[in-house]
């Protein structure tokens, strides 16, 4: 199967959260040139007659189609409503998927969370990128448009940097004039860690700058249309990206695989980013 035969996969639930995840689902899908599989997870319930479930879930699948329909009448979604869990179901799917899009919290989450179970869940265990919609101006907007047009990226400088770096590219490229923010944090111990500078911090940001230099020459030379500006930033990068989220069409961040039945894919930086982000984020797995 390649990439193009994978689609992107929106999870709905009913919820505003899910509706929001569908819509971009939907443009993103028109942008990449690619299918849209719409998912509504089952979830079971002894208390509940399985044909009541299974009346509700499609009465919800018919009305997400016809959203899209109206939306990108060039898409022909498909529909899934597979009896299980929902982080379940959407992580065995992610497999086969090139992309899934879900909300920020569904309808069982407490309006106290930033982040709801099933949504972090999916982001830490998925095969392929999970994007987050945490709200925010529709594509519709035409002034949304402009002002929420940038990608930005938050790279560390290992081989982590790579899935994450391709990812924003290919994003950055499918819209035309979207300007591509790299961040990378560094700090004193983390220079000291990797055999660079301890004591001059000028020497520290340098080598910084070098580093992220040389990360991302390949990548420019691939998509030489996407305008790239290079950030070192000094500490935790987290605040820069959440900060930067609030502006930005999508915010990229990376996940390292391995870790997921322990629930320790998702770094310090990534996780603060993912949960106090003020816009959609991408989580990839590297």
């Amino acid at each position: 199967m390649t990439s193009t035969d994978r689609p992107v996969i929106a999870a709905v639930d009913g919820s505003s959260h899910s509706r929001e995840a569908l819509d971009w689902a939907a443009h993103e899908a028109v942008r990449r040139g690619l299918g849209l599989t719409i998912v509504h997870a089952r979830t079971p319930d002894r208390r509940v007659e399985q044909e009541t479930l299974r009346r509700e879930a499609q009465e919800l699948l018919d009305r997400s189609v016809r959203r899209v329909t109206e939306l990108a009448p060039e898409l022909h979604p498909s529909t899934l409503t597979p009896l299980d869990f929902p982080s379940a179901a959407l992580t065995s799917l992610s497999r086969n998927a090139s992309l899934v899009v879900v909300g920020s919290r569904g309808l069982g989450g407490f309006r106290s969370l930033l982040l709801g179970s099933n949504s972090l869940a999916v982001a830490s265990m998925a095969a392929c990128p999970v994007v987050v919609v945490h709200g925010g101006p529709s594509d519709e907007d035409e002034a949304a448009e402009e002002t929420h047009s940038g990608i930005v990226a938050g790279v560390a400088a290992d081989e982590s940097s790579e899935g994450v770096l391709e990812f924003a590219f290919e994003t950055a490229a499918a819209r035309p004039g979207a300007r591509l923010r790299i961040v990378h944090g560094w700090t004193m111990f983390s220079s000291m860690l990797s055999g660079g500078p301890v004591f001059d911090r000028d020497a520290v940001a340098d080598a910084a700058e070098r580093t992220l230099a040389e990360l991302t020459a390949g990548w420019r030379e691939k998509y030489p249309q996407v305008e790239v500006v290079r950030e070192p930033v000094g500490g935790s990068a987290s605040r820069t990206l959440v900060t930067a989220s609030a502006t930005a069409a999508l915010t990229v961040i990376g996940r390292r695989r391995g870790g997921e039945s322990l629930g320790l894919g998702l770094s310090p930086v990534a996780q603060t980013t993912l949960t106090h982000a003020l816009g959609p984020v991408a989580v990839v797995p590297c």
